[in-house]
């Protein structure tokens, strides 16, 4: 096996990036990029009537969005079948497996009279042992010659050692009656000739391993490590499904969820570093390791999502964070920034990171920087906006319009004001936010004001006031 560590993501294309495939993409792409190794995408896309290029093009935006990059092209599995078909070939011709001719009514009736007995319904070919010369001009399978005696021991980096009968492994379809092959055969082919070294995947694979192994073994290829992960359930303890709410990657971008935290919040859902909740990608690629994989199913928990998420927009750079909520638009169908728009939420960025957990939370924090005049309040703004207060914004713009335009001037030219009227700041702030923002809840009026600067912080307390 290479030294150099090779993971891979193996999704089927016949729905959106699932956020479980999502999270096994994650931990492969961590382990690989923490160790210097590659992570690998093939599309096991063998279900020709399920497989799309539409859901194929949703896996990868997915992963484009999660910044889950692989190297190399990405591998189409179907593409394979004739090296998966000719390793097949090759068993059957070392003698490791068998032509089987035995029909399904056959196997059907096999395993009801099984049933009816009290036996087992492990189907037995009578074909396993037979003559080569006593086989018919019909239809056949393939069958891998399954071990009949001792066991099978899967080495699990996160379930320990499991260890399967032999006696309860079938003689597995390597190669059906038209010549193509199984899913369970082009995984092991495909992993083989791709050099992966870890399996990372879902515990639901983990009775696969056991069968998967018959075909490494009587190849002689070495046997990857495996790391099977348990599933991610719902708030209520049951897998995650419809009712739990948004289920697919690019669900949670439209949403407005940042990337960064969506990859952190995934990379602590059922894997722990100590007590740490928040890391930075590096840490992450750093940190993390198989042994940290627990056991049990982890619970979705979108208060801790957005916790997290709030977390990363605060530390985020400006102009990445305003990139990225312009792709959130996008998958939202929202309308794009103008490049002024674009331009002045960047530069309000700084008073608008704090306490923001996601992205339209935080576009309404910076509803003053996009609005353009005249600003219309919304229904609590407007309440803030009567005669008495009109008047206060009246007499109060000549008072700002000759202070220099820095916090520390306009925090003493506004508190100076309020002084003057014996009003509290609080009582002056309302009217302000109502006519810079339209909204009773912004950044505070001396960042708004700095942000729009002199002339349309003016122009719309001059607008208010009439």
């Amino acid at each position: 096996m290479s030294d150099q560590v090779v993971t891979r993501f193996a999704p089927s294309p016949t729905g959106f990036l699932h956020i479980g495939g999502a999270r096994t993409a994650l931990f492969n792409w961590l382990y690989a990029r923490g160790r210097g190794g590659k992570f690998l995408l093939r599309i096991e896309d063998t279900d020709r009537e399920r497989s799309t290029p539409e859901a194929t093009a949703a896996i990868l935006q997915g992963m484009a969005w999660l910044g889950l990059d692989h190297d190399g092209e990405v591998i189409s599995q179907f593409e394979g079948a004739q090296r998966h078909a000719e390793v097949a070939r090759q068993l059957l011709a070392e003698g490791k497996a068998y032509k089987c001719y035995s029909t399904q009514d056959e196997i059907a009736a096999f395993r009801e009279q099984a049933r009816a007995d009290g036996k087992s319904t492990l189907f037995r070919s009578p074909w396993r042992e037979a003559d080569t010369a006593t086989h018919p001009d019909l239809p056949f399978v393939i069958r891998i010659k399954a071990p009949l005696e001792g066991t099978t021991v899967i080495r699990d980096q996160v379930q320990g050692d499991v260890s399967i009968r032999n006696d309860q492994l079938d003689d597995m379809v390597l190669l059906r009656s038209d010549g193509t092959p199984v899913y369970m055969l082009a995984v092991v082919v495909d992993d083989h000739d791709m050099g992966v070294t870890h399996v990372i995947r879902g515990d639901d694979h983990l009775n696969n391993a056991a069968r998967q192994m018959m075909i490494y073994e009587a190849m002689g290829w070495d046997v990857p490590v495996w790391a099977h992960i348990p599933l991610i359930h719902g708030p209520d303890g049951k897998k995650m499904s419809k009712r739990h709410g948004a289920l697919g990657a690019q669900e949670y971008q439209a949403m407005g969820y940042p990337a960064a935290g969506m990859r952190n919040y995934l990379a602590r859902l059922g894997w722990s570093h100590g007590d740490d909740e928040f890391f930075t990608d590096d840490q992450a690629r750093e940190w993390f390791d198989l042994a940290g994989i627990g056991k049990s199913p982890a619970r979705f928990d979108l208060k801790k999502l957005e916790n997290l998420c709030g977390q990363h927009i605060a530390v985020s750079d400006d102009a990445a964070l305003r990139q990225e909520i312009e792709g959130y638009l996008d998958a939202a169908d929202l309308p794009a920034l103008t490049n002024t728009q674009s331009g002045d939420l960047e530069r309000a960025m700084y008073c608008l990171k704090d306490r923001a957990r996601t992205f339209p939370e935080l576009l309404e924090k910076a509803h003053f920087a996009l609005a353009s005049r005249p600003i219309d309040p919304d229904e609590k703004a407007a309440k803030a906006l009567n005669s008495v207060s009109d008047g206060i914004l009246s007499e109060l713009t000549p008072h700002v319009q000759n202070a220099s335009w820095t916090r520390s001037e306009l925090e003493e030219a506004l508190n100076s004001f309020a002084d003057a009227k014996g009003l509290k700041f609080g009582k002056l702030a309302g009217p302000l936010r109502a006519a810079l923002a339209g909204r009773a809840v912004t950044p505070s009026v001396f960042d708004m004001m700095l942000v729009l600067g002199r002339d349309e912080s003016l122009a719309r307390l001059s607008d208010a006031a009439v």
